[in-house]
């Protein structure tokens, strides 16, 4: 069964982490292209100020958890509701740890909560949605990161949740062939977010950034570059959507370039000894 690609206008799209750099861009950024947006976040103030900026027509601003099932199911009743379907569930909501550490000095309480809101809150989305996804023939866009890829050393609750939720939107995309439905992982590199600044504010996250990447790769790119991305990848019904694209010959090469970074880091005294100040 070929599946249509989407005409943006009219269709009704759920984001999570609609307040944050990536989720406020993309709702900017649909709602321009003539989409309908329920914007589903925790906090309701910064919640009703983006509904308030983006107009009342084609809005609808709701405050959810993404951890609690029976809280997503509300949301997607309520935009469904509102806008008489749901067409692309965008599970999008992430957070990271307050400040880069390492997994033997983190805090148990952040590791997991960073999982269950990356990961798990992906699933409970993208499970609360499904049924309305399925009556319009729908998409499902899920974001992960080029920590899906990269190693994540630093911020390894966040990189593996990742992992995990591109596996996840590959799994969702092969089990809905043939029946109308489709997925995509959305894969942002570095984008300038609250999000990062743990990591490009520390002196001593900043060095290691720059002995173990390329200059090519350490530049954060604006939200808005990856809600046009978003929008093209939506509209064809992508199956992924790498955003800057100079990850995606790296993401090609995963398998060797993992084997060939991780033994580089192996002999790296310098990085060592940088990690160790944060291992504390």
């Amino acid at each position: 069964m070929s599946n249509p690609k989407f005409a943006l206008p009219g269709k009704t799209i759920l984001i999570t982490g609609a307040t944050g750099g990536i989720g406020a861009a993309c709702a900017r950024a649909l709602v321009t292209a003539g989409a309908n947006v329920a914007l589903v976040d925790l906090n309701p103030a910064p919640l009703e100020a983006l509904a308030n900026d983006l107009g009342p027509h084609q809005t609808l601003a709701i405050t959810a958890d993404v951890t609690d099932r029976d809280s997503m199911e509300e949301a997607v009743a309520r935009t469904v509701h509102r806008f008489g379907a749901l067409d692309v569930s965008f599970a999008n909501a992430g957070i990271a740890a307050a400040s880069p550490t390492t997994i033997r000095a983190t805090k148990e309480e952040e590791f997991e909560r960073i999982i269950e809101v990356d990961l798990l809150g992906v699933w409970r989305t993208v499970r609360a949605s499904l049924p309305a996804i399925a009556q319009s023939n729908g998409h499902v866009l899920v974001t992960s990161s080029i920590y899906a890829f990269f190693n994540g050393m630093l911020n390894a609750p966040y990189a593996m949740s990742k992992a995990g939720v591109e596996m996840f939107g590959r799994a969702l995309r092969a089990e809905m062939a043939g029946t109308g439905v489709t997925a995509g992982v959305l894969y942002p590199g570095w984008v300038a977010t609250p999000i990062i600044e743990a990591s490009f504010g520390n002196p001593v996250t900043e060095e290691i950034i720059r002995l173990a990447y390329p200059k090519a790769l350490r530049q954060p790119i604006a939200p808005e570059r990856i809600a046009q991305a978003v929008v093209k990848g939506m509209e064809s019904r992508s199956t992924r959507i790498m955003c800057p694209r100079r990850w995606t010959p790296i993401s090609a090469a995963r398998g060797t370039l993992n084997v060939l970074t991780g033994a580089a880091i192996d002999r790296h005294t310098r990085i060592h000894r940088l990690v160790r100040e944060l291992d504390k």
